[in-house]
């Protein structure tokens, strides 16, 4: 194997491990986002009045 084919091999194997590593990085960014979307969607994280106990709230005046 001749020196410019070596030094060519050398490129495309380290331009492939780039490739790799700006893939891998594309998705956990869109796999983040998409979970951010479904909490979203959920309601996750928001306080909800669905399982208190009877009455609590009840006297909120909301009129301000």
């Amino acid at each position: 194997m001749d020196t410019m084919a070596m030094v060519s091999s050398m490129l495309a194997s380290q331009q492939g491990a780039l490739q790799s590593n700006v893939a891998a990085t594309l998705m956990k960014q869109n796999a983040d986002a998409e979970k951010s979307a479904v909490l979203t969607l959920l309601g996750a994280g928001q306080p909800s009045l669905a399982n208190v106990g009877a009455g609590v709230g009840g006297n909120l005046n909301i009129s301000a």
